[in-house]
């Protein structure tokens, strides 16, 4: 519940809108148009991306196409808080480098004249992309489904979006909530009926709802009996995504493929949570429904992509790479006032490749390969032990904009404290506030201080600790803002944000990335099976201040098998 008391604070001076009792986009009417004049650099991302100032949010409608990459965003052009939003637009040849075109889509019909929501690209036939969006065509938020395509084909960054007249392509029936009823996913073809399908996200009273939509010719759309899938209690569904994964294969796959040893995944963004969440299962394309695996938690315990500051991602299949491509938002965690003093807010966090972990349970995440073309310098450290208390610094490279991989060891469990049958195994995350990285432990805690001042004052540890449930370990792997900053300011929001990492422990050894870049750590647990970010704001480690340490405050010795950190350079271009 931390994000949403966040939330309420944030609310102070915020206008909600209700629409039969549901709250919606928020908005600060008196500051969504306050330009940015004199933009702050402090804090600012030197490799992730984001725009050169003011509001962005939803990654929108990623794809590959004729060798460009596209990403679309929401986006405000007018100011540092939600608001005016338009989908802009920027394009690159490596995922790194990044180049600024005009917003592709922004409100002007009467289908869209109150807003243009999140959406989804989809490549059809004849090398064809069309953009599917939310619309918003009164003051009362009823939400329609439009499209759009690009003007000339022959343009390689398709600069200019056409909206047809014969927009909205889809518009909610009376079993419909016409104020839930947003952002549609990619569209997936069956070669054995001949339809196109879509989801959208919506909900049923508190029933999380994912409606299913049919097409011959992508233009008339009819709904499905039933939808694709829905959860009651589980509140509105957002963002949803559907595409498959393959069993065995090191490949990603096209959201359309059909064939054997495949699993598919449905991804939902809670709107009561903020969090994202995501099953396994099965999906038959004569049913048209979706079926999660047995075992499968479906809500807000399930499996979330990400057990921090992630939400509204968007997944693309990129042919030129045969991978599938993951894009995800990370908001501010300081308050609304500060966002506007500093003039942006928001960036969007480095691609992740995304695969089935081979004991099929669970997707890996991991940072695309082209993010290591902007590594430096590199220091290395191996067979180094860390005894109770210990902890050494990695000097050598930009503590504050750095890459860092780190493989820790042990030489027994013995020491894996209990776990305690009254603690919830489902919130790690209150788990790691109580046993937080200075609290001693047996077998952890253990890990990386980052973005640390030279005599800790400030530091945001990302670390592991290690449990002895009744039949099974249980690792618990922590990315902890609460001593991140000296600043003290209404409405920032410092967590311990946690989640526990389903990891084989027989050869006694435990990885951990870290992607560190001023104002974001996004780390990367056992390989990428659990994934967290952390949205941070230091007063004294900025810059050449900033310190990188590796630590443990166990009373089991820990041994640094092996230690690589690179400081990472800046693009040469980032959405200029």
């Amino acid at each position: 519940m931390g994000y949403i008391l966040w939330v309420l604070i944030r609310c102070l001076g915020l206008i909600i809108i209700f629409n039969n009792g549901e709250a919606s986009h928020k908005a600060y009417m008196h500051l969504q148009s306050t330009p940015a004049i004199n933009v702050k650099q402090v804090h600012r991302t030197g490799y992730h991306f984001q725009p050169t100032k003011h509001w962005i949010n939803d990654p929108n409608g990623p794809m590959y196409y004729n060798g460009i990459y596209h990403l679309f965003y929401q986006y405000n052009p007018k100011g540092a808080v939600w608001g005016n939003i338009v989908w802009a637009h920027s394009v690159s040849k490596d995922l790194i480098n990044w180049k600024k075109l005009d917003p592709a889509i922004y409100p002007s019909k009467p289908f869209d004249q109150f807003g243009c929501w999140s959406g989804s690209a989809t490549i059809l036939p004849g090398n064809k992309p069309v953009i599917l969006y939310t619309g918003i065509i009164d003051k009362n938020n009823t939400q329609v489904q439009n499209y759009a395509i690009p003007a000339d084909l022959s343009d390689p960054y398709l600069t200019k979006w056409i909206k047809p007249d014969n927009n909205p392509l889809i518009v909610a029936d009376i079993s419909v909530n016409k104020t839930a009823f947003r952002d549609p996913t990619t569209a997936w073809w069956s070669g054995d009926d001949g339809h196109w399908r879509i989801s959208i996200g919506g909900r049923r009273r508190e029933r999380g709802m994912s409606f299913l939509y049919r097409s011959r010719d992508f233009v008339h759309w009819i709904k499905a009996k039933h939808p694709l899938h829905s959860k009651g209690g589980t509140g509105n569904w957002e963002c949803p995504d559907f595409f498959p994964v393959s069993v065995s294969g090191k490949n990603g796959l096209d959201t359309s493929f059909v064939g054997s040893g495949i699993k598919y995944v449905l991804k939902v963004s809670l709107d009561v949570t903020r969090y994202e969440y995501y099953t396994l299962g099965t999906y038959s394309n004569e049913k048209d429904r979706y079926v999660p695996d047995e075992g499968m938690i479906d809500g807000w315990n399930g499996l979330r992509y990400d057990y921090g500051n992630f939400y509204a991602s968007k997944s693309f299949f990129d042919p030129s790479k045969n991978r599938r491509i993951l894009w995800g938002w990370a908001n501010e965690s300081d308050s609304t006032n500060d966002d506007v003093k500093k003039g942006w807010a928001g960036i969007q966090l480095i691609p992740r490749t995304i695969l089935l972990d081979p004991n099929g349970k669970q997707l890996l995440q991991w940072p695309i390969e082209e993010v290591e073309t902007l590594r430096g310098k590199k220091v290395e450290l191996s067979n180094r032990k860390l005894v109770k208390g210990e902890k050494v610094e990695i000097k050598g490279i930009t503590a504050a904009q750095a890459d860092v991989d780190v493989v820790f060891s042990f030489d027994s469990l013995d020491k894996a404290e209990p776990f305690d049958s009254n603690w919830d195994r489902y919130d790690a995350q209150k788990l790691c506030s109580q046993k937080g990285s200075t609290v001693e432990g047996g077998l952890g805690p253990f890990g990386i201080l980052t973005l640390a001042s030279e005599n800790l004052e400030e530091y945001t540890p990302v670390f592991f600790r290690v449990f002895k449930a009744k039949d099974e370990h249980l690792v618990l792997m922590c990315s902890d803002a609460t001593r991140s900053t000296l600043k003290e300011g209404n409405g920032a929001y410092r967590p311990s944000f946690a989640g526990f990492v389903d990891v084989d422990l027989t050869e006694k050894k435990l990885s951990l990335r870290s992607l560190i870049d001023n104002s974001v750590v996004e780390s990367f647990g056992a390989g990428g099976k659990t994934c967290i970010t952390s949205r941070v704001y230091p007063t004294l480690a900025i810059y050449g201040n900033a310190h990188l340490y590796a630590f443990n405050n166990g009373t089991q010795t820990i041994k640094i098998d092996s230690l690589n950190a690179w400081s990472m350079n800046k693009p040469l271009k980032m959405n200029q």
